[in-house]
């Protein structure tokens, strides 16, 4: 590193980003800092706000040099300053560094925690970089002293919700309802008592899922009829938990997302868990799908299945799906999808704890030629063991799959799976890629392949 000290405080040379798209540098004494704001390439000066004996944390106070791939935020919300909202990180980096960024975390990850490297790497899916978010979760506050209500995403490293009037990741249709939305809950009878509203939105449809606390009034549900009825919206109540979700009016069109390359539409309610980006959504099922590559004649399982995103797609290619997921709930409403879809014969569905599967679990679920693994941000440890349980008492053959394809919300969790499959369950990494499932923020999404060594 090449650095001096100017007016008492020294420049640092940024060299890398980390998962929180915060700058990596070194000072001249080894001490890592963490710069919020930075990128690599630059040469910058931190404010430090927070110190300890091996690195110190703090937003760029100065930039000496810029990089290149430094841009103009999209969103007037973005920044450092107090009040920005934290829900975008990325803003001032380049798209297309954004997705090169995600793409080393990914190849960091898997050699630094799991001492994997990856045969080839998949070209980075990529969609729109604006107006993709189709669903999201806004928090709502009144704020009396103001007499005013915020809607929208929290503020960065606070609790507070950013004074949003615009948010250009949501559609523009959402987007344009943030104001709007604002003066609904001002005149409302319990605008103090409504702290959330949930977005899910689909092909011509928007539903809003607005959480409360103490019943509505008759006053007060006459006034979501008629936001409704002026916006195009399909109004949800939530009173208690997620099972309590339910319309306020009857009838309208269903939340749905197609996947057209197989012929299936997959109904869901807005509290599901679905992808947030559905372009990029339809790419990636279509690119596992390829990456599995089932025969007609080969049996399949599916871990992790949800609402049968992967599962009934894969069950147009082979003999036989079989969809796992922890809840019953979702296995019964992932039945009825592939009833819907006419894939009864093809794909069924089985509830198990799927971090307590062990190698005794997979005798009894017998051998299926590929494996779709697409587990939640702690990953499919208990699969990865056992499968290496099966391989180390010699029982892999004939019941560990030939292929398995992970699809992967983070890097780490995948790494950590990822060196037990290579190093003691006897596959090797032979391809892996990022999914810019996010852009302009931290998360990385990636799929990786596995092949029996």
């Amino acid at each position: 590193m090449n650095s001096d000290v100017g007016g008492g405080r020294e420049w640092l040379e940024v060299e890398s980003l980390d998962l929180e798209a915060q700058g990596v540098a070194h000072r001249a004494d080894g001490k890592v800092v963490f710069i919020e704001g930075a990128l690599p390439g630059e040469r910058v000066q931190v404010q430090v706000s927070r110190r300890k004996n091996q690195w110190e944390q703090g937003p760029v106070s100065a930039i000496a040099r810029e990089s290149a791939q430094r841009v103009r935020p999209g969103c007037p919300h973005f920044g450092l300053h107090a009040g920005a909202c934290g829900g975008c990180k990325m803003q001032h980096l380049h798209a297309a560094a954004q997705v090169a960024v995600k793409q080393r975390a990914l190849e960091d990850a898997l050699w630094h925690l799991g001492k994997v490297r990856a045969g080839r790497l998949l070209r980075p899916l990529e969609g729109p970089a604006w107006g993709y978010r189709d669903r999201a979760r806004l928090s709502v506050r009144y704020v009396a002293r103001k007499g005013t209500v915020l809607v929208g995403f929290h503020e960065r490293k606070s609790r507070y919700v950013a004074d949003m009037q615009v948010c250009p990741v949501l559609p523009p249709k959402v987007s344009g309802l943030l104001m709007p939305l604002r003066a609904l809950i001002g005149a409302m009878d319990q605008r103090d008592r409504l702290p959330q509203i949930e977005l899910a939105a689909a092909e011509g449809v928007t539903a809003l899922v607005l959480r409360h606390l103490e019943p509505l009034s008759a006053a007060d549900a006459r006034r979501l009829r008629a936001f409704g009825a002026e916006h195009g919206v399909q109004w949800w109540l939530q009173p208690q938990g997620p099972e309590t979700v339910h319309r306020l009016d009857e009838g309208g069109p269903e939340l749905a997302y197609r996947l057209p390359e197989f012929g299936l539409t997959m109904p869901f309610k807005p509290t599901d868990f679905t992808q947030v980006n559905p372009h990029i959504n339809r790419v990636l099922v279509e690119r596992a799908v390829r990456l599995l590559a089932p025969r007609p004649d080969e049996r399949v399982i599916d871990w992790f299945c949800g609402l049968g995103n992967f599962t009934l797609p894969l069950a147009t290619r082979a003999r036989e799906v079989l969809g796992i997921e922890g809840s019953a709930t979702l296995v019964a409403r992932a039945g009825e999808n592939a009833r819907r879809n006419g894939l009864q014969g093809q794909a069924r569905f089985e509830a198990r704890n799927l971090f307590e599967i062990g190698a005794d679990d997979l005798r009894v679920l017998g051998a299926a030629a590929r494996w779709l693994v697409d587990p939640p941000r702690e990953g499919a440890f208990a699969l990865a063991k056992a499968l290496a349980e099966l391989q180390q008492a010699g029982a892999a053959e004939g019941l560990a799959p030939q292929r398995i394809v992970y699809v992967s919300c983070n890097p780490a969790t995948l790494a950590r799976d990822a060196g037990l499959l290579v190093h003691q369950a006897g596959y090797r990494c032979v391809l892996a890629g990022v999914v810019n499932m996010f852009p302009h923020t931290a998360h990385v999404e990636s799929i990786a392949v596995f092949d029996r060594a």
